[in-house]
């Protein structure tokens, strides 16, 4: 069963007069949030900076005034012809406008610190929106914030590329033409931001497509040319230490027809569940592809955000995602307030940054357990995805066709008694699947159990089912594992319930039940739940090369909830002709300190680590998807603080 939404409506004969209130049934959001642990000031609170604003742009602007009348600094213009294509509409935008491609304006606006410096830099940058109505300044919540706590914050302006398609590779490269504008201010003796800047500390943030944009800025600043025409040189280079994602879209720009590959760098991702425009959580897909391989120490965390909306993460935009009649085709009721959504940006983003760019640890924790800032955080519930770059892996499932082997050398893998046991591809709830529109492009193991037995005894359980993984005997030391190291997975349920197992067979040796196998009941069709079910939870146990054992329930390291059911659409005719599900499968990162297992038995002795195994024995039936089990050596900061009982 996955979690529901009971709605209790009153209407008139107008289905759009409709007025609700949102009742979430079952809702954990107050226990699973009911701690708050983190020593650190709130980081969605104004700091200890005066806020300046100012503006800069090539003051010719013929649509935006700020940009004409109000720029502090003059910049010139740059040429996206070879990027930028206006097609059959090219006449019409040109005179809207007043300029072509080939002078693009470099426009921004500057939230900033009152203080000598240097200060750390961030950029923003909004997605596609209706280019009249102006986008740029829908991120003054963020940019009044980060400014009072030592950051200078741009919101750029990209409205004149709004309406076209296939141009988020030129939000990218334009977010580095703005770098190269802001280093020419930290070097220009003449100008407000001389010295003020430091280069050595900038982020990029963006929005819808502004959010695949800068993955695009971050392959790019290490390129030397433009991969769709070499022609098109690249002198970039700067020190960009994360990137943003708010609600992207992903795979709309496809370099030589392959996603961006990105590396190296810090990542945070957040959407919503309740999207009425990127209805699937794409962002997840750059989660999966970036990959820490210079030894540095990086992470990347994905949050999913029940309730919330596409557009309410800008004030310009608002709850409307499908543009000014979205109340008749989304059903907004039950979306989270605009305040309760960008509280939680606040408090993500300021995190991220104080983290990447101050350098200041204490913040670290929040991207490993959400739960250690429950008070701070809204009241709904959220799916949370973190890794970092000492991450080792055991299985990914990612690496050939066999079921039985790990990703490292001499891992194998074994289930027992399992009535359902396969690999495969991750779908995100879109029903075109034959596409990577429709993927998470990301492989995982689904495991279905069933204790109940068919037969003449109704209430007869079987031994409970398990899968194991088996390390190679000096695999642990090798990697040095002890008490410190945390044990990483991804997991989690899904609603669908394998069949019971076969009857024993009786003296003939024929087979009570006719059926050959058990099988699992089609996870597209709806789920006929007769009664309320009990908490997800199964066993994580470990075992030495002696034979010494400990184990631990999932649920100590964060809620093991089935997916969240959700209603986009005001028809649930259409939502179910568009989608495949009625919620995001979405795995959950659960990260297991080593020393846990030590505390359930002294005897164990992590040097000699020889098995893990997931025991379904907590309840009699189920299916589970399991995704990137391994281990980690986490910096102090992130495990010094824990939830109680852990």
């Amino acid at each position: 069963m996955y979690t529901k939404i009971l709605t209790l409506i009153v209407c008139s004969t107008v289905f759009i007069g409709c007025s609700a209130t949102l009742k979430l049934e079952p809702s954990d959001a107050d226990v699973v949030l009911k701690y708050q642990l983190l020593e650190a000031p709130n980081p969605a609170r104004q700091g200890e900076f005066p806020v300046l604003t100012m503006y800069y742009g090539n003051g010719t602007d013929k649509r935006r005034a700020e940009y004409r009348d109000s720029v502090t600094v003059t910049t010139g213009t740059v040429d996206a012809s070879k990027l930028v294509s206006l097609g059959n509409r090219a006449k019409e935008r040109n005179k809207y406008w007043g300029f072509k491609p080939k002078n693009f304006p470099i426009n921004g606006r500057v939230w900033f610190p009152d203080g000598s410096g240097p200060f750390p830099l961030v950029l923003v940058v909004h997605g596609n929106h209706n280019m009249k109505d102006f986008s740029d300044p829908g991120y003054d919540y963020l940019g009044e914030l980060l400014a009072s706590r030592g950051f200078i914050t741009v919101s750029v302006d990209m409205n004149f590329i709004n309406g076209l398609r296939k141009e988020n590779d030129a939000r990218g490269w334009f977010l580095l033409k703005h770098l190269q504008a802001w280093r020419n201010f930290n070097t220009t003796e003449d100008n407000p931001f001389y010295g003020k800047v430091d280069m050595s500390r900038i982020a990029l943030m963006g929005h819808s497509r502004g959010g695949e944009a800068v993955g695009h800025a971050a392959a790019f600043n290490r390129l030397k040319r433009y991969p769709d025409d070499a022609s098109l040189e690249f002198d970039f280079g700067f020190n960009i230490r994360g990137i943003v994602a708010i609600a992207p879209v992903d795979g709309q720009y496809l370099p030589t027809g392959r996603f961006v590959p990105v590396e190296n760098i810090n990542y945070l991702v957040f959407h919503g569940s309740h999207d009425g425009d990127v209805t699937s959580f794409h962002g997840i897909r750059l989660y999966h592809r970036l990959k820490f391989t210079d030894g540095a120490s990086y992470f990347k965390s994905a949050v999913y955000v029940y309730r919330a909306n596409h557009g309410q993460w800008n004030t310009v935009w608002g709850n409307k995602d499908n543009g000014s009649r979205s109340a008749r085709i989304l059903d907004l009721r039950g979306l989270l307030e605009p305040e309760e959504q960008q509280e939680f940006g606040k408090l993500y983003i300021s995190s991220f940054l104080e983290a990447i760019l101050h350098e200041d640890d204490r913040y670290l924790p929040i991207f490993r357990d959400h739960r250690v800032i429950g008070e701070w955080l809204p009241k709904t519930m959220y799916i949370t995805r973190f890794q970092e770059s000492s991450f080792r892996s055991l299985a990914t499932f990612e690496e050939d066709i066999d079921v039985t082997t790990g990703t490292q050398n001499g891992v194998t893998l074994r289930g027992d008694s399992l009535s359902t046991w396969r690999e495969g591809r991750l779908h995100l709830r879109s029903k075109n699947r034959t596409t990577t529109s429709g993927s998470q492009v990301n492989q995982a193991v689904w495991l279905g159990w069933n204790k109940r037995i068919d037969g003449t005894d109704p209430d007869s359980l079987g031994e409970a089912a398990s899968y194991t993984l088996t390390l190679p005997d000096s695999l642990a030391k090798l990697w040095m594992l002890n008490a410190n190291s945390t044990l990483d997975l991804l997991l989690a349920p899904t609603p669908v319930k394998p069949k019971p197992r076969k009857a024993p067979k009786d003296s003939t040796g024929a087979s009570a039940d006719k059926e050959e196998q058990s099988q699992e009941i089609d996870e597209e069709k709806e789920k006929d739940e007769d009664e309320d079910e009990e908490p997800f939870d199964l066993t994580i146990e470990v075992r030495d090369a002696n034979g010494n054992s400990a184990s631990v329930p999932l649920s100590r390291y964060g809620p093991v909830r089935r997916p969240l059911e959700m209603n986009v659409l005001r028809r649930g005719d259409i939502e179910k002709e568009r989608f495949t599900n009625l919620y995001e499968l979405l795995l959950q990162s659960y990260s297991i300190l080593l020393q846990d297992f030590v505390a359930e038995n002294p005897r164990l002795d992590i040097s000699t680590l020889k098995k893990i195994q997931f025991v379904f024995d907590i309840l009699p039936v189920g299916t589970v998807v399991l995704d990137d089990v391994g281990f980690s050596v986490l910096p102090p900061a992130f495990t010094q603080t824990l939830v109680p009982g852990r």
